[in-house]
């Protein structure tokens, strides 16, 4: 049986919440008492995350438990009989996965004090990005 994306998107995002604390599989296993196989099976999207749990992992991470939803909004849902249904917005951009790469940016980010240079690190980081994109553009036409 295939993954449930909402799980997965779930997954991904105890995933990266526990790593933006610095807490291991493991620890966050022991607190809540389970092993740190099933922490991963949980952040893969393997095995679904009941409510309770959810809710506890939230408590754990000081976040609120609909921080496990964001960005799900237009995401496809798998009922039980393994039907997809289809959310009312049918372009939504899929949640991305994030890498150790996104995390240690992330992390690096909140240290940094004072609005004015958070946005500025914003605004260069969508600079270097949007150079990118103009550069690989005018490779392809090239070629």
């Amino acid at each position: 049986m295939p993954k449930n994306p909402v799980d997965v998107h779930v997954g991904n995002r105890l995933k990266l919440r526990r790593a933006l604390v610095g807490m291991s599989q493991d620890r966050l296993g022991q607190i809540v008492g389970l092993t740190f196989q099933q922490i991963q099976k949980y952040e893969k999207g393997a095995n679904r995350i009941g409510a309770s749990r959810l809710y506890q992992f939230a408590t754990i991470l000081d976040v609120p438990p609909a921080y496990f939803f964001e960005g799900l909004e237009g995401q496809p849902v798998i009922a039980r009989n393994g039907t997809t249904l289809q959310a009312a917005v049918p372009d939504a951009i899929p949640a991305p996965a994030f890498g150790r790469e996104d995390v240690d940016l992330l992390r690096a980010f909140h240290l940094v004090r004072g609005p004015a240079l958070r946005r500025r690190l914003i605004d260069l980081v969508r600079a270097m990005a949007d150079a990118a994109d103009a550069d690989a553009d005018t490779e392809t036409r090239a070629a």
